[in-house]
C-alpha cells in the first residue's frame, strides 16, 4: 500500500503533485489546507484523510485531530505537533487509538523520527515558494509490518 502524505498546500495545488501521487491507495494532508477545492482535486487521486491547520478557515469544518486505519497501521493526523513535547490529549489518543505513525505539519520542514514505537511523519510543505525553502510531499510504502517512506521534491 501506498500513502500520499502533504501538508500545508496553504490554497496551492502544485502541478506535479497529480503526476506524484498518481497509483497512491490513500492521502494524508497535514492541515493548513486552504479551500476545499485543495481536497476535491486530491480527492480525484484516492480517498483522502485531512485535518485543519492554524490558517485554515473555521468555516470549512476540517477536524482538528483524525485517526485512520490503513494497512496494518494507524494514523493521527494533527496539525501543530512537537513530537518531544506533545500535548496531553494528542499524547493520549496515541495511547488509547494505538496509533503508529503520527502525520504532521506547520513547521514546513520535512521529519522523520521514530519515537518508541511511534513514527512521526512530516512531508513539508507543498504550498507556493516561500523563503527560498525546498517544497515537498512524501510517499509511505507499506508492506507487511514494513514502513518506509520517500521524499518527493516540487
Amino acid at each position: 500500500m501506498n500513502i500520499g502524505v502533504i501538508s500545508d498546500t496553504h490554497d496551492f495545488f502544485h502541478p506535479r503533485v497529480r503526476r506524484l501521487f498518481t497509483g497512491v491507495d490513500h492521502i494524508l494532508h497535514g492541515g493548513d489546507i486552504g479551500k476545499p477545492g485543495i481536497l476535491r482535486e486530491l480527492e480525484k487521486l484516492a480517498p483522502v484523510t485531512a485535518v485543519c491547520g492554524n490558517t485554515d478557515e473555521p468555516g470549512f469544518r476540517y477536524p482538528k485531530t483524525a485517526v485512520v486505519g490503513l494497512g496494518s497501521r494507524k494514523f493521527l493526523l494533527h496539525h501543530i505537533v512537537n513530537p518531544y513535547q506533545l500535548p496531553q490529549p494528542v499524547e493520549q489518543r496515541i495511547r488509547d487509538d494505538q496509533v503508529n505513525v503520527v502525520v504532521f505539519g506547520h513547521t514546513h520542514k520535512p521529519f522523520a523520527e521514530w519515537i518508541g514505537s511511534t513514527l512521526f511523519f512530516n512531508p513539508g510543505y507543498a504550498g507556493n515558494r516561500r523563503f527560498g525553502m525546498e517544497r515537498s510531499v512524501a510517499i509511505l510504502s507499506l508492506a507487511g509490518s514494513e514502513l518506509d517512506w520517500r521524499y518527493l521534491t516540487l
